[in-house]
């Protein structure tokens, strides 16, 4: 009897899943005595050439022949639509929800936004052009979304539940390139023209603050915020 119970308990957990840790997500608190970062993105390096962009097919609708700039830069070289955020945050602030769900749009073989951050959860690929888009999203190498799109007006649905930067690519088009930041905590913010940004709401305590910009790749500073305090910052990107 005491040999088959052992048996049985081993066939059972033979069945069950392999143990991993427990995923602990983000958890919403009233924040009242919460900090703010008010902060200024520059570049420091040598503003570099205009990436040539060459469509190989679909002209009629891709266009020909141009130049995009790697970096938007003001005359002071502040830094406009980089992603700063604030790394692994457990508790805070509630999420805002997006009035509509979030998207990247195929348009002119261009993606819009180039960049966006939002957060986990559902995502529409649109092509609101007349040639077929085959539009894959890579996190780091993992493939989280890889969908063709053969018709003007068609839009998909895909669950983005991994956080982390994604790369999007068309494997129709090579040359088009766009960015989607999924973030783990509600505290980031994309740069405005003039290099700004400001993030609220932030429960008294140290943190390690990220920007991020396509051509320059990320830089981290430490910040420390007491109650109800406004912490200046000013972050420097340089090309490694």
């Amino acid at each position: 009897m005491v040999r088959h119970m052992v048996l049985t308990a081993t066939v059972l957990l033979a069945l069950l899943p392999p143990l991993t840790p427990l995923a602990y997500g983000y958890q919403e608190l009233t924040v009242a005595d919460g900090g703010t970062i008010q902060g200024k993105v520059i570049f420091t390096g040598t503003r570099p050439s205009p990436r040539k962009v060459i469509p190989t097919k679909d002209r009629e609708v891709c266009g020909g022949v141009r130049e995009v700039e790697q970096i938007q830069l003001s005359p002071d070289k502040a830094v406009q639509d980089a992603i700063v955020y604030l790394k692994k945050v457990e508790k805070g602030k509630a999420w805002e929800k997006p009035a509509t769900t979030p998207h990247i749009d195929n348009v002119k073989c261009d993606f819009r936004p180039h960049l966006q951050v939002i957060p986990a959860g559902d995502f529409e690929i649109v092509n609101s052009d007349p040639v077929l888009h085959n539009t894959h999203g890579f996190l780091d190498r993992l493939t989280v979304f890889n969908v063709a799109l053969p018709n003007q007006g068609q839009r998909i649905r895909k669950p983005l539940k991994k956080t982390g930067l994604v790369r999007v690519e068309c494997d129709a088009h090579g040359w088009m390139r766009g960015w989607v930041y999924v973030a783990d905590n509600p505290y980031y913010a994309l740069t405005a023209k003039d290099g700004t940004f400001t993030i609220k709401g932030i429960p008294p305590g140290s943190y390690t603050l990220v920007a991020w910009q396509e051509y320059t790749g990320p830089v981290e500073i430490p910040v420390t915020l007491k109650a109800k305090e406004v912490v200046p910052v000013t972050l420097e990107l340089k090309k490694k």
